[in-house]
C-alpha cells in the first residue's frame, strides 16, 4: 500500500500557506469552508489574519467557528464574533459561528462512547473545507492539530460536552453538573478546582471520541471535501483556547498539509519527538506535554477506525 503522502515546507508565508494547498492538487469548490481557531482574547498564538488572509480570501471562504463550553470570549456568538473582529479575521473574510442557529447529529463510525457527533447546524451550508489548524500542545489533548480542529472544533458547545464527557453528558447543563460533582469538599466549585478528565471513561477514551468525531465530520462531507493543514508555529505547550498560554520553548517548524489527517498529524508529533534540542530551542517541554496525555491515542485510534494511515512519506517543497 502506497504511503500518504505529507507535504512540508519550512517558510511559514501567506504565499507558502498558498502553495501548501495548491500542492495538493483538490480545487476547492462550491462554499468554501476555512475551520480555524480565532484564539481567546489574551491569547496571541493562534493562526494570524496577516498568515491566512491570502488563501481564504483566494478561495472567497468562510471561516467558520463554533462556540466554547467554558464562557470566556467565544462562549457565546455575540462574543465569540466580537473576539474574532478585535483580532482581525472579519476584515479578511465572513465569520460563521456555525452553531449560532442550533445543531444537528452526523453518524458516527465506533459507537463504544458516542451515538453521534454533535455538530454545528451551519456544517450544513458548505460544499468544501480546509481544516487549517495551528499544531501546538494541549491541556487534555496532549496537542491538537487537524483531527482535534475537526473534532472538538466542529462541534457544538452540546457537542464539545458530549466528547469531553466521553458520551456521559449530552448538555452543557449536565456537562457542568458532572463536572462539578468532581469537586473536593471545601473548594469553590468552579473550572479551576474541577477535574475534566475525572469525568471521562479514561483519557484514551477522551482520545477516541476525538478521533471518531473527526472521522464523523470527513464523512459527512465527504471524502475528498476535506483539506488538511497544520502550521507549527509558535509551538507553546497549550492551546489557543488558554487567554495565556506559556512561552513556546521550540521555534517554528513550519506548514505541512495532506489529504490524510491521520498521516498529518502523525508527521507533526514525528517533528516534534525527532526534533535536535539545544540552548533556545527545546522540544522538551511539548515532548512531555504530549506524552503525559497519551496523546498519540487520538492519531492510533484514527487510523484504527480507518480515518487515515499512520504511515507516510514527507515531501518538502
Amino acid at each position: 500500500m502506497d504511503k500518504s503522502k505529507v507535504y512540508m515546507t519550512t517558510e511559514i508565508t501567506p504565499e507558502s500557506l498558498v502553495k501548501m494547498y495548491e500542492v495538493l492538487q483538490t480545487p476547492a469548490h462550491g462554499k468554501v469552508a476555512v475551520k480555524i481557531s480565532t484564539g481567546e482574547p489574551g491569547g496571541h498564538n493562534y493562526l494570524k489574519p496577516e498568515l491566512i488572509g491570502q488563501l481564504v480570501q483566494k478561495l472567497n471562504a468562510t471561516i467558520v467557528e463554533c462556540n466554547t463550553i467554558y464562557g470566556g470570549g467565544r462562549g457565546d456568538t455575540q462574543t465569540h464574533l466580537q473576539t474574532a473582529k478585535d483580532h482581525g479575521f472579519t476584515a479578511i473574510a465572513p465569520v460563521d459561528i456555525m452553531d449560532a442557529d442550533g445543531e444537528m447529529t452526523i453518524p458516527v463510525r465506533d459507537t463504544t462512547y458516542l451515538q453521534y457527533n454533535i455538530v454545528g447546524d451551519h456544517l450544513k451550508n458548505y460544499d468544501f473545507m480546509i481544516n487549517l489548524a495551528h499544531f501546538k500542545g494541549h491541556g487534555m489533548g496532549g496537542f491538537g492539530g487537524v483531527l482535534k480542529n475537526q473534532a472538538i472544533g466542529v462541534s457544538s458547545p452540546n457537542g464539545k460536552c458530549y466528547q469531553h464527557s466521553t458520551g456521559k453528558a449530552q448538555t452543557m447543563k449536565d456537562f457542568y453538573d458532572l463536572l462539578w460533582s468532581t469537586v473536593p469538599e471545601g473548594e469553590s466549585a468552579g473550572l479551576a478546582a474541577a477535574d475534566w478528565v475525572g469525568i471521562t471513561h479514561s483519557h484514551d477514551a477522551f482520545h477516541e471520541c476525538m478521533a471518531n468525531c473527526a472521522a464523523a465530520v470527513e464523512d459527512y462531507m465527504g471524502k475528498g471535501n476535506i483539506l488538511y493543514i497544520n502550521v507549527m508555529n509558535n509551538l507553546s505547550i497549550d492551546c489557543d483556547c488558554n487567554a495565556c498560554p506559556p512561552d513556546p520553548e521550540m521555534n517554528d517548524i513550519g506548514i505541512l498539509s495532506s489529504l490524510d489527517p491521520v498521516a498529518l498529524d502523525q508527521a507533526c508529533v514525528d517533528l516534534v519527538f525527532n526534533h535536535h534540542d539545544h540552548e533556545g530551542d527545546s522540544a522538551e517541554a511539548l515532548r512531555e506535554r504530549i506524552t503525559s496525555r497519551h496523546g498519540i491515542h487520538t492519531v492510533e485510534h484514527a487510523e484504527k477506525i480507518g480515518l487515515g494511515s499512520r504511515e507516510y512519506e514527507i515531501i518538502k517543497l
